[in-house]
């Protein structure tokens, strides 16, 4: 296992989707305001036997050819969201383990721990996918979904300027209050939901 995050940077999980990149940006963007940096972790796992048992071996990927296609994954969706040049702030981490776990171990010690969130859920399914929602449940840092910007119909100046509003659904505060503590009031009280 790798070693978890110690710098209190932001933690995102990626896995190739459009909500994964828009998750990378605006982390990216976050960590310029704190000065911190963003971990992108990848998390795979070795998947089983995909042809029947009498097929060659050579027809089976290795774990090696499956860990290839895993790091070839994160840096093509590093170069999609970034570009081909970043400053420096952006470091890769390829995990092998069951995502939500591997999120939730390299998360240890960061400021947030962000994730894409779907703009659309299908009947009966959430926005937040199973690794988000076990995310949620056991994550000990604020955990931020970030919805995919919309984009307009026709690309104009003001497609540069798309606010991405996340949503912050889970907190330290929001675990205090459902043990039955009253949440801590002033101005330095962190939201539990900003839409």
């Amino acid at each position: 296992m790798t070693k978890p995050t110690t710098k209190r940077g932001i933690v995102v999980g990626v896995d190739g989707t459009e909500e994964s990149m828009a998750a990378l940006r605006w982390a990216a963007q976050q960590a310029r305001v704190l000065h911190t940096d963003v971990v992108a972790v990848h998390a795979w796992e070795p998947i089983g036997p995909l042809h029947a048992p009498y097929a060659p071996a050579s027809a089976r990927p290795t774990a090696a050819e499956q860990r290839a296609r895993a790091a070839q994954l994160l840096a093509s969706t590093l170069r999609t969201a970034f570009g081909s040049r970043t400053d420096g702030t952006v470091r890769a981490v390829l995990a092998e383990g069951p995502p939500a776990r591997m999120l939730l171990h390299h998360a240890h010690g960061a400021l947030l721990l962000t994730l894409g969130l779907k703009s659309r859920a299908e009947y009966g399914d959430t926005p937040l996918g199973p690794v988000g929602r076990e995310c949620l449940r056991h994550a000990a840092i604020p955990v931020v979904a970030v919805p995919v910007a919309e984009r307009p119909a026709r690309p104009d100046a003001s497609a540069r300027h798309t606010v991405v509003r996340p949503l912050l659904v889970r907190s330290d505060t929001a675990r205090r209050t459902e043990r039955g503590a009253s949440p801590p009031t002033g101005p330095s009280s962190p939201s539990v939901a900003v839409r």
